[in-house]
């Protein structure tokens, strides 16, 4: 066998390890699990889409001096992995404001006492990376709170009251939630 075809038969091995390796980091056994969540009462169903990483003992919220791993005032794609998702199958008010059904990219910018929660017409991307923010649909500014308990993985869920429905974000000691009608 000759070099050449030596160094193409490594290269090309090489590049199946870290294809593999990738494709069983991201899609198979990721460190963050992607999660859907549903709510569902009468004509209306939301869905989530998102992945959910761990908290693992490390500084979540913070200043990104003191190496918090979502700094504030930074873009934060609300989980991990590919862009969190929100779909609706009907006109939703959105914290007040009117949302055509469909389905969106949901981002935040994180305070220290409030977050900016963003929707945007761009999913199905990586989140790693920012989105277009010129298709952004609206941005609501919703006050966060600090809980007693943390929460070790991030979680979104809906939260149904006896006249309400809120989309809540929650992970460490912080709380966010955001009215829906």
């Amino acid at each position: 066998m000759s070099n050449i075809k030596k160094i193409g038969l490594s290269v090309l091995v090489l590049a199946l390890l870290f294809g593999g390796y990738i494709i069983y980091g991201s899609f198979i056994n990721p460190k963050s699990p992607r999660d859907t969540v549903t709510f569902e009462k009468d004509d209306l169903t939301l869905v989530i889409d998102y992945s959910r990483p761990f908290k693992k003992e490390r500084l979540i919220f913070g200043e990104e001096a003191d190496h918090a791993l979502v700094p504030y005032g930074k873009y934060w794609r609300l989980g991990a992995n590919f862009a969190t998702t929100l779909e609706s199958n009907t006109e939703i008010s959105f914290a007040g404001r009117k949302l055509d059904a469909g389905k969106y990219r949901v981002y935040a910018v994180p305070e220290d006492d409030h977050w900016v929660i963003t929707l945007n017409s761009e999913f199905g991307s990586f989140g790693y990376t920012e989105p277009d923010y010129d298709e952004d649909i609206m941005s609501v500014n919703i006050a966060s709170a600090q809980i007693m308990n943390a929460v070790e993985q991030f979680t979104i869920d809906f939260v149904e009251g006896e006249n309400s429905l809120s989309l809540r974000f929650q992970w460490d000691t912080t709380s966010v939630s955001l009215p829906i009608n």
